[in-house]
């Protein structure tokens, strides 16, 4: 396959990062189908994209004219036979856990045509853990996105060593076609670059609020007025989701026996199991559309906890 020869973008997995994958493909031109084994979230999503849309819209980053053509590039489907039929390109975005991962990429395997090149947007996994999976391991890499993501237009391209080279050129094309900066890693690694930094920060600012040290809107308050940052990392992570956060942190705190981190992923549980995994929900550390870290005076300590 050619780059020229892509047209048809299947998205799997209608949460936040789905969602905003979807947008950048259409916004580029490119036909594109939404699946989720939920009609309801299917309907959700559609809502949240005209809301992303219009945010984008509104702050000038694109105009009138691309978000009205993204959204009619756009199609929705539970289907999995009518998404899979004629994929170009298939984007997997479901929860970071491995062996969810590795189901859903052998059930599209089975669907997607053999020329279909599958890539994970995985956050800290690798692809080599469910290459085997596909049925296609040669057609297999990642392609990770930054929230937002048509404004923090940076993708990691990361290869397993099974990956054929030329389904990385063409991934690392694609990238640049839809708008993105692409980071090509020489190797897999856990976390990718800059989620490697940035999930340093994350795992800090998540233990000084697990341990009670003081509130989040002082942790916040500290990162934004030393950085000039607009929001600090838990602000941040509303953005990403707690739901999110709390997977990955659970995760690894598994995988490695870390203490600290079983603390980390006790304190979001607490959130999850409220509710409140963040935007999307209306609260999170914060609640929204107003939160407490965008108001005049809040980094001066106007706003106190």
């Amino acid at each position: 396959m050619q780059i020229g020869d892509v047209r048809r973008i299947v998205v799997v997995g209608a949460g936040t990062m789905g969602q905003q994958i979807a947008f950048q493909c259409a916004g580029h031109g490119y036909d594109v189908v939404m699946y989720d084994v939920d009609a309801a979230a299917l309907e959700a999503a559609i809502a949240r994209i005209d809301a992303y849309a219009g945010g984008l819209e509104a702050g000038g980053v694109i105009s009138p004219e691309v978000r009205a053509s993204a959204r009619e590039q756009i199609t929705l489907t539970s289907d999995a036979s009518i998404a899979a039929e004629d994929a170009d390109l298939l984007s997997e975005a479901v929860p970071e856990d491995p062996d969810l991962k590795g189901r859903v990429l052998a059930e599209w395997g089975d669907a997607c045509p053999q020329r279909t090149i599958f890539m994970t947007n995985t956050s800290t996994l690798v692809p080599s853990q469910f290459a085997q999976a596909t049925g296609r391991p040669d057609r297999l890499l990642a392609l990770h996105f930054h929230l937002p993501v048509w404004v923090n237009n940076l993708t990691d391209v990361m290869p397993h060593p099974g990956t054929a080279p030329e389904v990385t050129e063409l991934v690392v094309e694609f990238a640049r076609r839809i708008g993105q900066v692409p980071i090509e890693l020489s190797r897999e690694y856990n976390g990718y670059v800059f989620n490697s930094m940035y999930t340093a920060l994350n795992r800090a600012a998540i233990t000084l609020a697990a341990q009670g040290v003081t509130s989040v809107e002082n942790i916040d308050r500290s990162w934004m007025l030393v950085t000039k940052a607009p929001v600090g990392p838990l602000g941040a992570l509303d953005a990403v989701g707690l739901d999110t956060a709390y997977t990955i942190t659970d995760y690894w705190a598994r995988q490695l026996d870390d203490p600290q981190l079983k603390e980390n992923a006790a304190f979001l549980k607490a959130y999850v199991d409220r509710g409140d995994v963040g935007v999307k929900s209306g609260r999170g550390f914060y609640s929204y559309p107003d939160p407490a870290y965008a108001r005049p005076g809040f980094v001066e300590g106007d706003h106190q906890p």
